[in-house]
């Protein structure tokens, strides 16, 4: 997802955005350990938009301070 969008939901959204991939993480490297992952890139991107996310959380919650 594009920062544009992730910048246009709201902290719910993220954080819901922010599990979802986490459990795809989760299980990319469970299935890279047995063999089956054909993609690694796609960890990579994955991490990444995760981080993302967890910037734009940052930012929001940095904002509600002010």
């Amino acid at each position: 997802m594009k920062n544009k969008e992730l910048k246009l939901k709201t902290k719910e959204e993220l954080n819901l955005l922010l599990a979802e991939d986490r459990k795809k993480l989760r299980d990319l490297k469970v299935n890279l350990s047995k063999g089956k992952v054909k993609n690694v890139l796609s960890i990579r991107m994955l991490k990444k938009e995760i981080a993302r996310i967890l910037t734009i959380l940052n930012f929001k919650a940095g904002e509600e301070k002010k």
